[in-house]
């Protein structure tokens, strides 16, 4: 080995990285022999390192033998059989947290136990904790490793919910357990603030180019996803009866670019809006937009909305306006809030966002710390109104014996 063409990396023994290929080179001293192997990935190259015992080592088949199928095996079958019926944003979001798993993807479903789950979240912890990474993502850096498990969980469920793997999988249980979320801590999450409140939300609205201020307000009285209302279609619109249809939802690439429009949104489920005078006055301005060949709502010259440009204008909108909030979402989250507020319950959420699960409503628009401020002040004027009644009552505490003095005797 040129050691110049490696480097040593930090908090390991014995295991170096070559600059040029960025493969991992083990060493380790038996007997007085010493004996090295090259590997992938830093995960392979610590479990050579502590298993290695002189003899013929192969990450891969140092496991024994075992009649269930390997987790990559899984992986591929529901590919082949539940993928077909995923969204394919979804899907795309899937191949992204499944690939932390493929250090471990040979592994038989039974030999992933929680102890194995216990090495492969340190092995990650350790890896997102250095410093090249943090520098290099920034506030972008990872928080923790919940989608992952997540991940896993999804894919442990299927397999035992699968007819191909009932009888080796049903006396099986989910080697994820909570204390794997906890050791998947990397740092606390940024705090954000979600739900945009009335008043920020009008201000922002003032700060967008007309096409993306009518999206984002069309967006915030549906209380609506932003593929959903850059989905929405003419033909699903009836101003006359005041009835629309939010029954499609626009998919994003990962270069957040338009990929197709999805004849269904998240739930599957097509859900009324009511058009009220709000909602007309923006139908009836984007209708001089309306083309003959073209069904969106809102569309650049007859194309779909690319999710980079609403973005792009949404930021320099927030940016520029000085509200606290970033993203798209704020929106849908803001209106729920307001749903809760002015409606007086979690119905009047579901009715606004369509959410079916009482919990993802609640979630939507729980108490923030704006709610905490307002219920503050409420309760300390609660306190000095009280604190005045009582000095005009003439209560005073001048008479009072100090009980810490009487117990010393120095009023005795």
């Amino acid at each position: 080995m040129a050691r110049k063409d490696y480097k040593k990396l930090k908090g390991t023994v014995g295991i170096y990285q070559n600059t040029k290929t960025k493969k991992y080179f083990a060493e380790k001293k038996i007997s007085g022999k010493n004996h090295t192997a090259s590997f992938d990935t830093l995960f392979e190259a610590k479990e050579w390192r502590e298993n290695f015992d002189g003899t013929e080592y192969s990450p891969k088949e140092s496991t024994p033998e075992s009649s269930h199928a390997t987790l990559r095996e899984v992986w591929e079958t529901m590919q082949q059989d539940h993928f077909p019926t995923l969204a394919t944003s979804t899907k795309m979001i899937w191949h992204r947290r499944y690939n932390l798993w493929k250090i471990i993807e040979h592994l038989p479903m039974d030999q992933i136990t929680p102890s194995r789950i216990t090495s492969w979240v340190n092995h990650w912890v350790e890896e997102f904790k250095q410093d090249d990474y943090q520098k290099e993502r920034g506030k972008a850096g990872r928080c923790n490793l919940n989608n992952e498990l997540n991940m896993f969980v999804t894919i442990f469920n299927w397999y035992k919910e699968s007819e191909k793997y009932e009888k080796e999988a049903h006396l099986l249980t989910n080697p994820i357990k909570k204390k794997h979320r906890h050791l998947g801590f990397i740092k606390p999450v940024p705090d954000k603030k979600k739900q945009i409140d009335l008043e920020d939300a009008l201000l922002f609205f003032e700060y967008l180019k007309p096409l993306y201020k009518e999206l984002a307000m069309m967006q915030f009285y549906c209380a609506a996803r932003v593929g959903e209302i850059a989905g929405l279609q003419w033909s699903n619109i009836d101003m006359k009866n005041r009835r629309m249809l939010i029954k499609h939802a626009v998919v994003w690439d990962e270069h957040k670019v338009f990929l197709e429009l999805k004849p269904f949104p998240k739930n599957k489920e097509p859900r009324p809006v009511f058009i009220t005078d709000e909602i007309m006055q923006i139908l009836k301005q984007r209708e001089c937009f309306r083309e003959l060949s073209c069904d969106y709502v809102f569309h650049v010259e007859g194309n779909p909305i690319n999710y980079c440009t609403v973005l792009v204008n949404y930021v320099n909108a927030q940016r520029k306006s000085g509200v606290p909030y970033s993203g798209t979402h704020i929106l849908r989250h803001g209106m729920a809030k307001l749903a809760r507020q002015v409606g007086g319950g979690l119905d009047a959420v579901m009715a606004m966002t369509g959410h079916k699960d009482v919990k993802l409503a609640n979630h939507y628009s729980k108490c923030d710390e704006d709610d905490q401020r307002e219920f503050s002040e409420k309760i300390m004027e609660h306190i000095r109104k009280h604190k005045n009644q009582s000095t005009e009552a003439g209560t005073s505490f001048s008479n009072v014996v100090s009980l810490s003095r009487y117990k010393s005797g120095t009023n005795g």
